[in-house]
């Protein structure tokens, strides 16, 4: 499964700018990296693994919204805004993601346009992916729709 919803790559340059405030951290397989409804404390960089983005909809029960992999950011909605995280993020394999605290982030951004813009355009990117999955499934309920042979190769 691509990580069609996630599509929160970031330039290199910006990566780069990133990867000196992260620590990398091991996550085995089954492992939550982050939890649903626990304080976003930062974001996490998938470097290498896989990790499940589920959506918890009824008491243990879960919906799986994508798999993410290597060169995604996970939790950068909860990061910029505060709160919660909304989603859970679990390690489908060993997996090894990098994590910024979300101070550090948000004091990151401060005064730099053009990452500023990026987070916009990541963050835009992914309300039209959901509300293009939602759509999908709410128009066939009970299995989700197939996407034109086109858009399954991009």
């Amino acid at each position: 499964m691509s990580s069609e919803l996630l599509r929160t790559r970031v330039s290199q340059e910006f990566e780069k700018s990133l990867r000196q405030m992260m620590a990398s951290q091991e996550f085995a397989r089954g492992v939550p990296i982050f939890r649903q409804e626990t304080p976003a404390s930062g974001l996490y960089l998938i470097e290498k693994g896989s990790a499940r983005v589920l959506l918890t909809i009824d008491e243990g029960h879960n919906q799986l919204l994508e798999v993410a992999g290597p060169g995604t950011l996970l939790g950068l909605s909860e990061c910029v805004a505060g709160g919660h995280y909304r989603v859970t993020a679990e390690a489908v394999e060993q997996t090894t993601a990098a994590f910024v605290e979300r101070e550090a982030f948000v004091n990151f951004l401060g005064g730099r346009d053009e990452y500023c813009m990026q987070v916009v355009h990541l963050l835009s990117d992914n309300l039209h992916a959901l509300y293009h999955k939602f759509r999908s499934v709410s128009a066939h309920p009970g299995r989700p729709r197939r996407r034109p042979l086109g858009d399954q190769l991009s």
